[in-house]
């Protein structure tokens, strides 16, 4: 049995051996792996599961956790483009800030990114029956956040930014989910089918055990975040450019 975690030092080693040895050692039952020296390899836990823990020191390259399901990876650094693609379930921590197109077409889990990310964070995220995608932000974005949006939550704190988001196309063609921003949000950032709505009691309730577990990883105080001043983000239509697809 297992009590020791599986250390592995990834300096200069290509992807692709570095993936195989993981997901061997995942298989013959080791439940903790450290990566040390981590720089670019990709595509680290990609389609991973189980209960397994990677703990990530270093940068690693596009595509960290994609399609991983129910596996927890905490990365010690700041992370390249695409962490999240497609997951399943399962949880990213990143203590650093992250590139474009975060959470890309997630549809399960969580993704907590301490500092920043780029342009097109959660894109395409979406629902499916009891599972429901969360990606949380402690500082800002770039432009198109929430881009064709189906569903989940993005959350961003905004911390060090005012405003906390001050690029455009916020929820551009967004038709499902919602975005949660600190503060407020200028109409004109908003993109096509996106549309600003109250921020309730009811919404903070429904929301602060995201907030509580982002503070929580990052060892922030929660009472700093737990009141209602933020803008909320909907669809203000199920299909946001049906008009660009009817012909007369």
């Amino acid at each position: 049995m297992q009590v020791e975690p599986l250390v592995i030092d990834v300096k200069g080693m290509h992807y692709t051996p570095l993936n195989k040895q993981i997901r061997a050692a995942v298989a013959s039952g080791v439940r903790e792996i450290v990566l040390n020296n981590v720089l670019g390899q990709r595509f680290i836990a990609n389609g991973l599961r189980g209960d397994v823990r990677i703990t990530v020191n270093g940068v690693p390259g596009g595509d960290l956790g994609m399609f991983m399901s129910g596996p927890e990876c905490e990365v010690f650094g700041d992370a390249e483009h695409a962490p999240g693609n497609t997951m399943d379930s399962g949880t990213l921590v990143i203590h650093g800030s992250a590139g474009d197109a975060v959470a890309h077409s997630m549809r399960g889990g969580s993704v907590f990114v301490k500092g920043n990310i780029g342009y097109r964070g959660g894109i395409h995220m979406k629902e499916y029956e009891d599972k429901r995608p969360i990606l949380a932000i402690g500082g800002t974005s770039h432009a198109f956040l929430g881009e064709y949006m189906a569903g989940g939550l993005i959350l961003v704190l905004g911390i060090g930014h005012d405003p906390a988001v001050r690029d455009r196309g916020i929820g551009s063609g967004i038709h499902g989910g919602e975005i949660v921003i600190r503060g407020d949000v200028s109409e004109r950032l908003l993109g096509v089918g996106a549309m600003k709505v109250e921020f309730t009691e009811e919404d903070l309730e429904r929301i602060s055990p995201v907030i509580k577990e982002f503070c929580e990883r990052f060892d922030l105080d929660p009472s700093k975040f737990l009141d209602t001043h933020y803008c909320r983000i909907v669809p203000s239509s199920s299909r946001p450019f049906a008009g660009k697809y009817t012909w007369e």
